[in-house]
């Protein structure tokens, strides 16, 4: 049987107001210990946005730009694309090498964020458990 995203993403997500500063959205990252943080544009429509270490490094550090006065909706990337739990971890790594991102956020049926998967959680799910190719269906 293959491996799920559900079996490795990381879950609850970590969410945040589009008013959010940069500098708080940094602090809840290094707290968790996690490397993004998805944005919710309209909670009604179920849009979101994403910020990740990699946004804050090349629209923040390497622009010298100040953090505390910088909103995440200023930096974000979005609208976010998103995987289902049900994905093999293969079908996941396609999507994310196609797209060029390393976080895929998690959604169920109904649209409602259950969880985060990076390429960080492939890693240590490849190397946990080895690597088989799948077979083509």
């Amino acid at each position: 049987m293959p491996n799920l995203v559900r079996d490795w993403m990381s879950s609850p997500v970590v969410v945040v107001d589009s008013d959010t500063t940069v500098s708080y959205a940094m602090t809840l990252m290094r707290r968790r210990n996690i490397h993004s943080v998805i944005v919710e544009l309209n909670e009604k429509n179920k849009e979101y946005g994403i910020v990740t270490t990699t946004d804050i490094r090349d629209k923040i550090v390497a622009v010298n730009r100040n953090a505390a006065e910088t909103h995440v909706r200023e930096i974000m990337s979005g609208p976010i694309i998103t995987g289902k739990a049900e994905w093999t971890l293969a079908e996941c790594s396609r999507l994310m090498q196609e797209k060029k991102f390393h976080h895929l956020p998690i959604t169920d049926e109904h649209g409602t964020l259950t969880g985060m998967i990076s390429a960080t959680d492939i890693f240590m799910a490849v190397e946990e458990i080895g690597w088989v190719e799948e077979k083509d269906k």
